[in-house]
């Protein structure tokens, strides 16, 4: 079979023009073409995806930017941060040498001599890289993926090796000394600390560092409807550095206006790469991870794998069993259906009884472990302060005609801490009442406002949220409250590489499970929660759905898709056991 007669990836765009003359020449009228690609998406999906030479596109980032070269084929992982609407774009044009095509390019190429056809238009996406996108994440997404067999008891060596590389490379970023929480450093001067990682603090506050290279993507022939603000998507397409085009003697001023770029008159293409989609794809956490599964592993290998992860947990909060059974369900939680203003599955839990000592000893511990095992995490430090000054809420600027972004402008599927333990009384101005109440909001309902100035917007969120706090949160009234009560220090347990990656499966694919209950169970269900009523007059239908949250998630945590009488009994029982400490 022949090869393409351009080097797809290096000059992406004589293979447009070359499909766009043959379609020309072939018969097709080019003022049809409007809408369609005229087979350039096929030629480059076959070449990418089924000839599997996805892997061989490099990744446009911070890091590499100043040395891939414009009018290249490249891929741009991020979230739609805004979007900017449509643009108009002259698609093709005629001149001596026949018809002509500027589609994929940010100005044409060839003198604009006539306005014979209508303008073309494409999406304007502003996106940035995942907030809080840990790095061994960053590091999964720019490696090929690799299927692993979850049912052997044998794994691959080569698979140990290569997550060795993202250890290491999660201490180095994560590093900061201990020395900085004076009461780690009084501990290990009164006794021995139990073993723990080298780097291991979670941020004080929303880390915006990795917002630091934006993408402006272009995207052609799709429906709106499938681009949505806050996800997340892989978009290949061309890289272009072009400057405003300049505009000739004789050419038409009003033709070239076409080309100006309004919206993101203030995005300069010299800090703002532009990106022209070929493919794009939506992302879910899973599709952050090392590898895929080759087929169903089986119930006793994710027994296995619960068990593992549970006594990892039980060691970084200090021996507290109960808190780490909690901490499971919690990180297996996320928003699956939605009932009214119900967020039905959310499972946010508050852990207090922590002071400023113990929080800066178990959460140092509790963060690094979470940023190594889900792909986004983030933390925050809450103060008086910071309600007081942090723009919570994403807001429209009408000068620039872009949504600014906000702490709460988050992806799907992001985990949250935040520490209240260092939360002193003060007063709050206007905009810190403003920012206590979208926090409880998006708490209770999984709802984000955005402030479009003349009116204001309630976005859909499913963030996990983790309080850590000295007595009952009051500014966010969690799900669960849990009394912590650990029994030694925080101890943290070194992780090869083949167990890190099983967690990071068993935590970003068993959440995505259907669920069901069978009508046998329904029936006990209903018999055990009428008594519960008629026992405590003050259970209502919010701790029945919590209860039945938790049924669900204590089910899915051994891979099950179904509730069970013992699955119930073990819900039951820690509810029991949390009740006692309350």
């Amino acid at each position: 079979m022949v090869g393409p007669l351009y080097d797809l990836i290096a000059n992406p765009l004589g293979a447009i023009r070359l499909t766009f003359e043959k379609a020309v020449a072939a018969g097709s009228d080019p003022g049809t073409f409007t809408g369609k690609d005229w087979g350039v998406c096929d030629l480059f999906r076959e070449f990418l995806f089924e000839d599997g030479n996805i892997s061989q596109v490099p990744v446009l980032n911070s890091t590499n930017i100043q040395w891939i070269k414009p009018n290249t084929l490249v891929k741009f992982r991020g979230m739609v941060q805004d979007m900017l609407g449509n643009e108009f774009y002259i698609g093709i044009q005629k001149d001596e040498g026949g018809w002509r095509t500027n589609k994929f390019t940010d100005s044409t190429q060839f003198p604009v001599s006539s306005s014979e056809t209508p303008p073309w238009e494409r999406h304007l996406l502003y996106c940035i890289p995942v907030p809080g996108l840990n790095p061994w994440a960053e590091v999964c997404s720019n490696s090929h993926k690799q299927c692993t067999n979850l049912t052997s008891p044998q794994r691959e060596k080569r698979q140990r090796e290569d997550n060795a590389d993202f250890e290491a490379m999660d201490v180095q970023v994560l590093e900061l000394n201990d020395d900085d929480f004076p009461t780690t450093k009084k501990m290990r001067e009164d006794g021995p600390l139990s073993s723990h990682p080298e780097g291991s603090s979670p941020s004080s506050k929303i880390d915006s560092e990795r917002n630091s290279l934006p993408c402006l993507v272009k995207v052609y022939d799709s429906a709106e409807c499938d681009l949505k603000l806050n996800d997340v998507f892989e978009f290949v397409g061309v890289l272009t550095f072009d400057s405003e085009p300049p505009v000739e003697e004789g050419n038409n001023d009003e033709l070239m206006g076409i080309f100006c770029d309004d919206a993101s008159g203030h995005l300069p293409p010299s800090k703002v790469p532009r990106l022209h989609c070929l493919a794009h794809r939506k992302l879910a956490v899973q599709d952050f991870l090392t590898f895929s599964v080759a087929e169903e592993p089986k119930p006793q290998l994710v027994k296995e794998i619960r068990a593992a992860l549970l006594d990892h947990l039980t060691a970084i909060l200090g021996n507290d069993g109960v808190a780490a059974h909690f901490m499971l369900l919690h990180l297996l939680s996320m928003v699956h259906s939605r009932v009214d203003s119900l967020a039905v599955g959310k499972f946010s839990l508050n852990l207090t009884s922590f002071s400023k000592e113990s929080a800066s000893v178990f959460c140092n511990h509790l963060n690094f472990t979470l940023r190594n095992l889900l792909p986004y995490t983030q933390s925050m430090s809450l103060t008086v302060d910071y309600l007081n000054t942090v723009s919570l809420t994403p807001k429209k600027d009408y000068e620039i005609n872009r949504l600014r972004v906000g702490d709460l402008q988050l992806a799907e599927g992001t985990h949250m801490t935040i520490d209240e333990t260092k939360l002193e009384p003060g007063m709050l101005n206007p905009s810190g009442v403003d920012n206590a109440r979208l926090l409880k909001n998006l708490m209770e309902f999984q709802n984000v406002e955005y402030d479009f100035e003349f009116y204001k917007m309630e976005m859909k969120a499913d963030v996990q949220l983790l309080i850590i706090s000295e007595g009952k949160s009051n500014i966010l009234p969690a799900d669960t409250v849990l009394p912590f009560r650990p029994t030694c220090l925080s101890s943290y347990k070194n992780i090869d590489g083949e167990n890190i990656n099983l967690w990071r499966w068993y935590l970003t694919s068993l959440r995505s499970l259907p669920y069901s209950i069978d009508s046998a169970m329904q029936k006990t269900l209903e018999d055990e929660l009428v008594a519960a009523r008629q026992a405590d007059r003050t259970i209502g239908s919010l701790e029945f759905s919590r209860w039945l949250t938790m049924g669900r998630l204590m089910s899915i945590s051994y891979g099950e898709t179904s509730l069970s009488h013992e699955h119930w009994q073990m819900v039951k029982e820690l509810e029991s056991l949390r009740r006692e400490r309350l």
